[in-house]
């Protein structure tokens, strides 16, 4: 899947007073009901449904049964309405998540929140969020994640390195678990179909002798499913960081 759109791209101003209510808000119009908080809602069920390119003023319009001048009351263009479809999928309430847990709890959470996120949104991954704006639910799972690692002896540009490998990590493998998924609804082609068709090549290869440790793999060696490479991935991650982390406390203790 790749990407087709690029968080805060638009004005980012207005992005911003959109996501925390702060802006000028819109006079009655003339569509009862109508809300920012509707017409976002709108959007993300669109782009679950069709892909992110699916979503545009017009079709909302016919979604929510109102003239597509009128979405432009409250929201200016596609680019600040897909900084607040970013936000709102992101819900986090972080009063229900008050009692501190563990380090390793908190980034178990945060990634597995994040593999979820792209199981429930995947048009997510068609977004470059290098550049992400800070509105009050992507604030409230970042300040989730500074706290279960405060009191470790990290630095904070060390915590911020540790939250965005973990996330990263849950990015990167749910990228490849969901193009995986999409590519068998795409071409109609399952995978057991597309690398059975890889057969005769990769036999002349083998026979070569030149691969002979691809040649050694048993059958199951590429059986595991995405879940299967994510919870593998995320334990021995997390050990790492836990490993780190026990050495700078040893460090801080000889000090």
């Amino acid at each position: 899947m790749t990407t087709t759109e690029h968080s805060g791209s638009g004005d980012i101003s207005r992005s911003l007073e959109l996501l925390w209510g702060t802006g000028e808000r819109p006079s009655r119009g003339p569509k009862p009901g109508l809300t920012l908080e509707r017409i976002v809602t709108a959007a993300i069920a669109v782009a679950d449904a069709e892909g992110l390119a699916a979503v545009s003023m017009r079709r909302l319009s016919a979604e929510l049964g109102t003239g597509t001048m009128s979405l432009y009351r409250y929201v200016p263009g596609k680019a600040e309405l897909l900084d607040l479809m970013l936000d709102q999928v992101q819900s986090f309430d972080l009063d229900a998540h008050a009692v501190d847990l563990g380090w390793r709890e908190t980034l178990e959470m945060v990634a597995r929140g994040a593999w979820q996120l792209y199981e429930r949104h995947p048009w997510l991954l068609q977004v470059d969020q290098a550049r992400p704006l800070l509105g009050p639910n992507a604030m409230a799972g970042l300040e989730f994640a500074l706290r279960g690692l405060d009191g470790l002896g990290l630095t904070d540009r060390e915590r911020i390195h540790v939250i965005v490998t973990v996330d990263g990590f849950a990015t990167g493998v749910a990228r490849t678990h969901l193009n995986s998924v999409m590519a068998e609804k795409r071409t109609g082609v399952s995978d057991a179909e597309f690398w059975k068709a890889h057969a005769p090549a990769v036999e002349k290869a083998f026979a070569g002798g030149r691969f002979p440790m691809q040649a050694a793999l048993g059958e199951d060696a590429f059986t595991g499913r995405g879940e299967d490479v994510f919870e593998f991935g995320l334990g021995s991650l997390l050990d790492g960081i836990g490993a780190f982390i026990a050495a700078r406390a040893r460090d801080t203790t000889e000090q």
